[in-house]
């Protein structure tokens, strides 16, 4: 079923949005890693509403419990049970979406499938899901950096029109985290959350692209053919709500280049091999070339926004509906954490396949 993600280092989330908390199993996390909640609660608090006057006001302290797999203060290489309950459900928000299915939301396709659906808050649709995959991938992050030396990274690197000057190579965490809107180029950013803020004020929403990078992951990470390394992550930010695009290294800018013009030269350089260009992002093949591994993930804008729209109800007749409740005007600040830890969900589980198949 589609509720679990992964190989070697698998994840299964869990939880609706309105009912008694959400959550994710871990299994296969390797022994002996420290781990505790405050190294999973920094990436949650990234993520969750009411941090910001840009996003949702929904106040939740989304606190982690971890509920097995650790003793001690370290993992036991047993699954690992992560919980964080649901305090702030105003169910009788969505009172009317009972009968009544939101424009581009999940509604009709899930009852649509199931023949029944959580209605409150958008059940599994919801961007409640993600907690579960914040907090696992918390886990991977600190496996990944520990044991491999990578860092993973992602910013705001676009917000409707307004798009950012980003450098993959060395846009870093504090830039990023200096202000709400997670873009690393400041000027930009406070242009950001000036749209955003009108938006949100005329009771609308927008969208954007997230830039996320991989840095210091080492040649040979990836499968041939069906798991490619771009083919999981692409697989793993497409799993994300509201996500409706991905690219790669030059992505479908590189279609206005030549072969020659594209090509990544070849150099030998201390002993290792490198890319004089990065127009691949970092894998070749499927398989990582040991180069900063770079890509973007287009969102779409929130399908909530406060204006009367045309819809159908339960019975099929047509009708209109206008939204209440608490809503994101842009989903791409709380979503950069997210893309984070579906990168590093990818990267962990193809770092512990490399290592089994090749030592």
């Amino acid at each position: 079923m589609g509720n679990s993600f992964g190989h070697l280092f698998r994840i299964t989330t869990f939880g609706e949005s309105h009912g008694g908390g959400v959550g994710v199993i871990v299994d296969g996390c390797p022994p002996r890693l420290a781990l505790t909640e405050a190294d999973i609660q920094p990436d949650l608090d990234r993520r969750r509403p009411g941090q910001s006057r840009i996003v949702t006001p929904r106040k939740e302290s989304d606190t982690v419990q971890i509920l097995s797999g650790t003793f001690e203060g370290r993992t036991l290489g047993t699954p690992i049970a992560l919980w964080v309950r649901n305090e702030d459900a105003r169910s009788e928000a969505y009172t009317e979406m009972k009968t009544k299915f939101r424009p581009s939301h999940a509604d009709y396709t899930y009852f649509a499938k199931f023949g029944i659906r959580a209605w409150p808050g958008g059940g599994r649709a919801s961007a409640r899901e993600t907690i579960g995959r914040v907090a696992a991938g918390a886990i991977a992050r600190k496996l990944l950096r520990e044991r491999f030396g990578v860092e993973v990274l992602a910013c705001v690197q676009q917000v409707q029109k307004l798009i950012a000057r980003v450098d993959p190579e060395t846009f870093t965490a504090r830039q990023v985290e200096s202000n709400i809107v997670r873009c690393p180029d400041a000027a930009m950013a406070a242009r950001m959350i000036r749209l955003i803020e009108r938006t949100r004020a005329a009771g609308d929403s927008v969208g954007g692209v997230i830039a996320g990078v991989a840095r210091g992951v080492p040649a040979g990470w990836g499968e041939p053919v069906f798991d490619k390394l771009e083919a999981d992550l692409a697989k793993a930010m497409l799993s994300l709500p509201a996500s409706k695009g991905f690219d790669i290294g030059s992505g479908f800018g590189g279609i206005l280049l030549t072969g020659r013009a594209h090509n990544d030269p070849f150099r030998a350089r201390g002993g290792r091999v490198i890319t004089t260009t990065n127009r691949s992002g970092g894998i070749q093949g499927g398989i990582s070339n040991g180069q900063t591994i770079c890509f973007r993930v287009a969102f779409k804008p929130t399908a909530t926004i406060f204006h009367e729209q045309d819809t159908v109800d339960v019975k099929l007749k047509n009708t209109t509906l206008k939204p209440r409740g608490r809503h994101d005007p842009c989903v791409l600040p709380r979503a950069v954490p997210m893309v984070e830890a579906m990168s590093a969900l990818v990267l962990v589980d193809h770092a512990l396949r490399q290592k089994a198949q090749c030592g």
